[in-house]
């Protein structure tokens, strides 16, 4: 890994500690599987880069997603956020299925993207291989 795909990360890996932890209940009683809020994920993960109103950082370096005709073939979206490409680092081991599934379905629902069919988690394990 280069220095510069390394520091790209890091702000992420921050936002993922600080994040609350997700645990048993009080009484032992383990959480009900709670939906995953993909604008929460987008917030503390992918606004580092992507910056919170989805315009990258321009040049290129950082693509936007804002109105992003690539996000049509959910595919695509899976696919980088799961390996990676270029400055992007693979989330594959940093977010689960759920969590990708829903942040994508995010993006593609938002910043003027008109993608209305959600991603599920059935797709990302799908469409990741």
């Amino acid at each position: 890994m280069t220095l510069r795909r390394a520091l790209i990360a890091v702000p992420p890996l921050l936002a993922l500690l600080a994040a609350p932890a997700q645990g048993d209940t009080p009484g032992g009683a383990q959480a009900k599987n709670k939906a995953v809020d993909g604008a929460k994920v987008y917030k503390q993960i992918c606004a580092a880069c992507h910056m919170p109103n989805a315009m990258g950082s321009g040049g290129g370096a950082i693509p936007a997603l804002a109105k992003d005709r690539k996000l049509a073939d959910p595919a695509y979206p899976v696919n980088i956020v799961m390996k990676g490409k270029g400055a992007m680092p693979p989330m594959n081991e940093m977010l689960s299925p759920a969590q990708v599934a829903a942040v994508i379905t995010y993006v593609r629902t938002n910043f003027g993207n008109a993608y209305p069919q959600p991603v599920t988690e059935a797709d990302v394990k799908r469409l990741a291989k």
